[in-house]
Order: structure tokens, then C-alpha cells, then sequence
């Protein structure tokens, strides 16, 4: 009866239990003791070296899978099995995911120049430090593109010919160097290529900043890395889904890292090509300062982010409790007023 009741139950079989709590005791190893030599290694390195390191390894990160997946999509358009644009989106949204589990906590996890400047304008974040981290950023995405010009090489080689020979070159929407950074159709307008890009580049860039907002509590520390990787995934998928055929880059050290590998395999033209590098490079900064302006103006409640302990008053304890006393006064004089306008309308 005792071996059906606990069968019943969905546990595990009579002794399965005690065989599996005594194979990991018996292989339980203990955790090395640091070293003081480990220690002063690591204290010796300069602070802004792990930082740029870290940048850059997220950004590599977040990248590499990315252009790995349009590559396949892209080498592969008649064989749906290698590649298609929810792969690509998905590619791009976990990379951000590793990257911030695996470098946020060294550098602060920003992997777009975009959000360093707007975490130096709304946030304080050391202007000093702003050029460092989109150098790293952008070299992150640079060694993205060497890597996966090295795997695909020969693929991409054969590619290379085949556009060649039918005319159309290797700079073009689907060309070969359009696994690497974004080129438009011939027919779009730059004016049309602005707005797209200005758009899609806002409308991801108030979700990134909303998930960043320590006030909101639909984020954990602990969800933190797969809410701020999916918050980009679902608009960045969405942006891709519907303007993928109409060009977006959405991040400058993603675009100008893998721009420049594209010039150097492909040629000069990779910049050149219907004048379009500047807007895939530069808008994506005023995109995200309006975005991130929009919620810091209109949407940030910064007395809850006190409230959370995520920040403090800049008067203390005082400043806040006058803030406090000033504002019931206000909510009291306007419930007044209301109550005598009401009143004298009754009357």
C-alpha cells in the first residue's frame, strides 16, 4: 500500500530517491579557495579595460548570431529549412539576452551606443567614459563580422560569383555584403529610409527604457536579462517581420562595425551605396534620445523609483518629506476647490 500511495502521488519509485541523494554526496566537490595571487590580478586590472572588454563581448555576442542567421537566410532563400526571418529576429533578441546575462554586470550591459548617450543624458552615466564604450561597442561588432567571414567564406565566395556573373555585383539588398550590414532596394527614397529608420529605432528604444526602469514592477533582478532581451525581441521582431523588405539597421555599432568588414571584403562601396551608410550609422542616436526624452518627460515617475529604494532625494530624508508635505497640500487645496465649485453648481 505505502509503494501504490507514493506512486500515486508521482513521485519517484521506492529507493530512486535515496540512490540519487547518495551518487551526488559521494560527488559533491568543494568550491577552491581564492588566492591572493588571483586577487591582486585582478585588482591590477584598470576598471575601464574590463569595461571595454565587456561591451565588446556583448556586442559580439548579440551580433554574431544575429548576421549568422541572415547569412543563412540569405545563402538559402529557396530552402525555408536554413533560415527564415523569425529565425533571424529570434537570433538577434536571445544574442541580447547571453550578452547581458554574461557582461551586464561588468559594464552596465549598454551594447548600443545609442543607449550609452541617453544613459549620460537622462541618467548620469560619465560623459568620460561615453567614447570608450562605443569604441568597444562598435570593435565587438567588427570581430562579429570577421568571424563569420571567416566561416563563410567559401559559401559566400561562391555567392559572390554567382551575383557577379548575373550582374548585380555584391553591394545590393540580398547581395553578399548584405549579411553584414543593411543596404536599401534601388528604388527607395532617403527621405522614406529616414522615417522608417527614425521610427523603428524609437519605438525599440522606449521598450528597452522601459525595462530598464527600476520603478517597474513588471520587471525582477532576476528576470531582468530576459525581459530586457524579449522587451527588444518582440518590437525588434516586429520591426523586421514588417520593414525587413524596406531596409533597418536599428544600432550603429551593429551596422558601422559590420560596414566597415563589408568595405573590406566587398569594397568602398559598402558605404557609398546609395547614400544610404549615414542614415543606417547616425539616426539611430537622435531616434533613441526622443525615445528615451518621451518616457523621461511624460511617463517616469521618479517618486516610486525613491519609493523602491532605487534612488534617493537629492535634499535627504527633508527634501523628500517637504516634497511629501507640499504635495498633500496641493491634492488638499484642489479637493477644496472641486468641492466648493461643486457646490455652488448644486446651488
Amino acid at each position: 500500500m505505502a509503494n501504490l500511495e507514493r506512486l500515486h502521488t508521482h513521485d519517484l519509485e521506492l529507493g530512486a530517491t535515496e540512490a540519487i541523494q547518495k551518487h551526488y554526496s559521494r560527488h559533491v566537490v568543494e568550491a577552491r579557495p581564492v588566492s591572493q595571487r588571483k586577487l591582486d590580478f585582478e585588482h591590477a586590472r584598470p576598471r575601464w579595460l574590463r569595461e571595454m572588454m565587456a561591451e565588446a563581448t556583448g556586442v559580439f555576442f548579440y551580433v554574431f548570431p544575429g548576421i549568422a542567421a541572415v547569412t543563412t537566410f540569405t545563402l538559402n532563400k529557396e530552402d525555408a529549412g536554413f533560415g527564415s526571418l523569425l529565425q533571424v529576429g529570434f537570433a538577434f533578441a536571445i544574442g541580447i539576452a547571453f550578452a547581458i546575462i554574461t557582461c551586464a554586470s561588468t559594464s552596465g550591459g549598454h551594447f548600443n551606443p545609442a543607449i550609452t548617450i541617453c544613459f549620460a543624458t537622462w541618467q548620469g552615466f560619465p560623459w568620460k567614459k561615453v567614447p570608450y564604450y562605443i569604441f568597444a561597442q562598435i570593435f565587438g561588432a567588427f570581430i562579429a563580422g570577421l568571424l563569420l567571414m571567416g566561416m563563410y567564406w567559401e559559401q559566400l565566395s561562391v555567392y559572390a560569383e554567382a551575383t557577379r556573373a548575373a550582374g548585380d555585383g555584391v553591394v545590393f539588398n540580398g547581395g553578399p555584403a548584405s549579411v553584414l550590414c543593411a543596404f536599401p532596394s534601388a528604388n527607395q527614397s532617403l527621405g522614406y529610409l529616414f522615417l522608417i529608420e527614425f521610427f523603428v529605432d524609437s519605438y525599440i528604444g522606449i521598450v528597452i527604457w522601459s525595462a530598464l526602469d527600476p520603478a517597474n514592477p513588471f520587471i525582477s533582478p532576476q528576470s531582468a536579462p530576459f525581459c530586457i532581451g524579449l522587451g527588444k525581441l518582440l518590437p525588434y521582431a516586429c520591426m523586421i517581420w514588417g520593414f525587413a523588405d524596406v531596409t533597418i539597421s536599428t544600432n550603429l555599432a551593429r551596422d558601422l562595425g559590420t560596414r566597415i568588414v563589408a568595405a573590406i571584403f566587398y569594397g568602398g562601396e559598402a558605404f557609398s551605396y546609395n547614400n544610404y551608410s549615414w542614415i543606417a550609422i547616425l539616426v539611430n542616436i537622435p531616434a533613441t534620445l526622443f525615445a528615451t526624452g518621451y518616457y523621461e518627460l511624460l511617463m517616469r515617475d521618479s517618486l516610486q523609483k525613491i519609493g523602491r529604494g532605487h534612488a534617493v532625494h537629492e535634499g535627504g530624508e527633508e527634501g523628500l518629506t517637504l516634497h511629501l508635505t507640499k504635495t498633500r497640500q496641493d491634492i488638499e487645496r484642489g479637493a477644496t476647490a472641486a468641492i466648493e465649485k461643486n457646490g455652488t453648481n448644486g446651488y
